[in-house]
């Protein structure tokens, strides 16, 4: 399941980087962003989650050159430590954390080759954490050949237990930009955000680490 998911992720970031180029190209007032990267677990969600990845989406408009905001939707994954899975009794365990922001961005060199960014918000959070056992299915498959149908056993998980949380949160961090081309508003970035989710009754607090482009 984690494998599909983060397939399926991919295939969308692929998308979006081969379309939104020309959208932004022709003009400065509109930005775009596309990217992914590692996730780190902080405070006291590193004691109960293991390291994931992230994957970033945004679009937003720039009021100057060095002022803008930016509207994001996030998408981390991360495991559980085995710790919290010997305790619950679970074999594999996921947590999965959506998010829709606002964020204003300050550009401290907006018209220079190298740029360093500060950009921070808030909004919606949605955490899922999945408790799931490891488990086979059967499907039916067709062999073209002899046109017969048979059972396949394929790999799939048992959902022990789902618990979902939609809780407001806030995120601040920095990065910077390197421009791909002199002509071109497409730019490489590297950021780094802190996510502070009010989750109960133990706050979620996660670190991703993104790497991708801006237009």
């Amino acid at each position: 399941m984690k494998r599909n998911t983060l397939y399926s992720a991919l295939c969308i970031v692929a998308a979006l980087f081969l379309t939104l180029p020309a959208a932004a190209q022709n003009s400065n007032k509109f930005t775009f962003n596309v990217g992914g990267g590692f996730t780190e677990p902080v405070r006291d969600s590193g004691e109960r989650l293991d390291r994931g990845f992230n994957i970033n989406v945004g679009g937003g408009y720039n009021f100057a050159p060095a002022i803008g905001v930016i509207g994001e939707f996030g998408y981390n994954n991360l495991g559980v430590t085995s710790s919290i899975l010997s305790a619950v009794g679970a074999p594999q365990g996921a947590t999965r954390v959506y998010s829709l922001t606002l964020n204003p961005i300050v550009r401290f060199n907006p018209t220079g080759r190298f740029d360093f960014y500060a950009i921070g918000g808030g909004g919606y959070y949605r955490r899922t954490v999945e408790f799931t056992e490891p488990t086979t299915a059967i499907v039916t498959g067709f062999d073209p050949f002899f046109g017969v149908f048979f059972p396949v056993a394929v790999p799939a998980n048992t959902v022990l237990g789902s618990f979902t949380q939609n809780k407001g949160g806030w995120n601040v961090g920095a990065g910077f930009t390197i421009q791909v081309k002199g002509d071109s508003n497409a730019k490489f970035f590297a950021e780094s955000r802190y996510h502070h989710i009010y989750t109960t009754p133990v706050r979620t607090s996660i670190l991703p680490v993104t790497f991708g482009f801006r237009w």
